[in-house]
């Protein structure tokens, strides 16, 4: 019971979860007709690159006032600090650090922690940078890597039930997020828990980096999802000082709302050369016009401090959208991007994420690349890898192995990396 009441004190539109019964059922999705990603506000038709920069101007514009809110430029002091360090991690193959980023602002500070694992290499390394939802300690068995002392979602597996994380998670995710294999492969790991950049409940906007900026809010104001997406960004400052980083070809990854942020990170920071979105659904990849699984006004009643405030117009609004997720997918051209499924996560709406890779085709053919190589859904564990890549795995919710195994393949593709 106590769990219970807990659950609502923090996500009190919980109480009307239960009125939502989600569409599973494909013949009954409504039809729908997407905005066109080559053709600007006006109706005309863009014809060039040249064209086309102005319209992700105005097309990045619409995804930060209807959806994620505006995220303000950072002009606060980085600290850094290495809280830990092993030379011989993973077999003698990587060296692990983690290291405390302090960011300053006004005389505000906010201390995220980052864990990095970087193969032993003469070269500068490829890394993937995601946001993990339980703590670094959940990647590792070893003791030096502290236990996050940022708020937790209630969880018997990771935490206890005063929403704080505990030594029951360590090591428990080391194996979704293929440490092993990215090492051997030449690949580096960068994580830290999204907690420490905003707290994942309704807070009012008043702890983690929304803190650093005392800003009257408005409708278009940042979320959590963007808030998430923003501390990527400053990651993203850290790795580049970094020689064993190579910092032109850094991945950015998520799971799940982690998926969102990743796909958010990526289309306002172009420094990422790669972008991964795992089971993202509603909100990430999955066309919202759709209304298949997850929808727009269910995601805003029950995640209220995840989007903008504007967002909340189009609940059950779907087709007032200015815009649609495959625009989203279409920001990040001409780089790759990758776009997993599981077959049993409906609530995702996988086929509704394939889509959206598939129809920002056009952009990506724009500057000569292929996009979605095919114009199906492929079948389950048939990855498929263009510019654009795609998988829908057995299984549900969750990333695995086996999707990790895919993004080294594909960064293989376009990185050519040979450890």
């Amino acid at each position: 019971m106590r769990s219970i009441c807990l659950l609502l004190l923090i996500f009190p539109s919980l109480l009307f979860a239960q009125e939502f019964i989600p569409n599973y059922d494909e013949s009954k999705v409504p039809d729908y007709q997407l905005p066109d990603p080559l053709a600007f506000e006006n109706g005309e038709k863009v014809n060039s690159l040249a064209d086309w920069e102005k319209k992700r101007v105005e097309t990045l514009r619409y995804f930060e006032t209807e959806v994620y809110g505006i995220s303000p430029a950072w002009d606060g002091e980085m600290k850094t600090e290495i809280i830990s360090e092993k030379q011989n991690a993973v077999g003698g193959k990587a060296i692990r650090k983690e290291v405390k980023l302090s960011l300053i602002r006004q005389g505000k500070q906010v201390d995220i922690y980052v864990l990095i694992y970087l193969p032993k290499s003469s070269s500068r390394s490829p890394v993937f940078l995601g946001l993990n939802f339980y703590g670094n300690h959940t990647l590792s068995e070893h003791q030096a890597i502290r236990v996050t002392d940022a708020w937790i979602r209630n969880n018997e597996t990771y935490g206890s039930s005063d929403n704080r994380a505990s030594e029951k998670g360590r090591g428990k995710r080391r194996e979704n997020w293929a440490v092993e294999e990215a090492i051997n492969r030449g690949y580096g790991i960068a994580t830290l828990y999204y907690g420490e950049l905003d707290p994942d409940f309704d807070d009012g906007f008043e702890n983690g980096v929304h803190a650093l900026y005392q800003e009257e809010r408005n409708e278009n104001s940042w979320g959590a999802v963007a808030a998430w997406a923003w501390g990527l960004s400053r990651v993203m400052d850290y790795l580049e000082t970094l020689r064993e980083v190579d910092g032109e070809k850094v991945a950015v990854l998520g799971h799940s709302r982690l998926g969102k942020a990743a796909l958010w990170a990526g289309a306002i920071d172009t420094r990422f050369a790669m972008v991964i979105s795992n089971n993202s659904g509603c909100g990430g990849a999955a066309l919202s016009r759709r209304r298949y699984g997850e929808t727009v006004g269910r995601i805003n009643r029950v995640f209220p401090h995840w989007f903008a405030g504007k967002f909340d117009h189009y609940n059950e609004n779907e087709d007032a959208l200015p815009v649609d997720q495959h625009q989203l997918i279409a920001l990040m051209a001409p780089r790759p991007v990758y776009i997993a499924s599981g077959v049993d996560d409906r609530w995702a709406d996988p086929k509704g994420e394939f889509l959206s890779g598939l129809y920002s085709n056009p952009v990506y053919q724009l500057f000569g690349k292929t996009g979605m190589p095919v114009n199906e859904q492929p079948d389950v564990d048939q990855p498929v890898m263009g510019d654009i890549g795609y998988h829908v795995r057995s299984g549900g919710h969750g990333m695995l192995p086996y999707d990790m195994h895919q993004y080294f393949n594909f960064a293989d593709k376009h990185w050519k990396v040979h450890p």
